[in-house]
């Protein structure tokens, strides 16, 4: 066998780089794409399109918050059945979840509202953790479940955490925000669709 022949018999085999490298770079790209087009066509991207608007809420029965009371009493859980005969604002929030931290405030506001009850979702946490944001941030809630799963969220359509909806005396669906309220959403948009649903009887 000759010199030649040997250095390419040897020689080591060029590998094809792999696609599944940039398939993460792919989805990434793709989902800045989908964002940049929502900006420049003048939408909103907290207002992604919800299946759920205008439907009945998802059927869920969740635990209370262990050792959370109340004046006193300890808060109770929720399920759908709590959300008939009266308005419902439902957040979705965590105690690990920064932005849910900075919308707190106007949750407080909120609380001081007529008309409505506000009720938490606490979204995959740990109940001390939990505690502990209320107890440091205060706590707006009339009711709050725990979906240590994710399993109701995932019924009710979250993107993410945290996530605020309003639901009808009825039950059903009306409006849903995705991301943190702040000061100027929540005074052009969440609290005139609130203040609609609740004339609405």
């Amino acid at each position: 066998m000759s010199s030649m022949e040997n250095e390419t018999s040897t020689a080591p085999k060029k590998r094809g780089f792999p696609v599944l490298v940039l398939l993460p770079l792919i989805v990434f790209v793709s989902l800045a794409f989908l964002f940049l087009f929502q900006l420049l066509m003048g939408g909103d991207p907290s207002k992604i399109p919800s299946a759920l608007i205008n439907k009945p809420a998802p059927e869920f029965a969740l635990p209370h918050l262990e050792d959370l009371s109340k004046d006193g009493v300890q808060m109770p859980g929720f399920s759908r059945d709590d959300l008939i005969g009266q308005v419902s604002v439902v957040n979705i929030f965590s105690s690990w979840c920064g932005p849910c931290r900075q919308e707190h405030p106007l949750l407080e506001d909120l609380a001081k509202l007529d008309g409505f009850q506000l009720i938490g979702i606490n979204y995959k946490d740990k109940p001390e953790n939990a505690r502990r944001f209320l107890g440091s941030l205060g706590n707006p809630y009339d009711r709050i479940g725990v979906d240590n799963t994710g399993r109701a969220a995932i019924d009710w359509g979250v993107y993410g955490v945290p996530e605020t909806f309003i639901v009808d005396k009825t039950g059903t669906i009306r409006y849903k925000f995705i991301g943190p309220l702040d000061p100027t959403n929540y005074e052009t948009g969440f609290l005139p669709e609130l203040r609609k649903i609740i004339a609405e009887g």
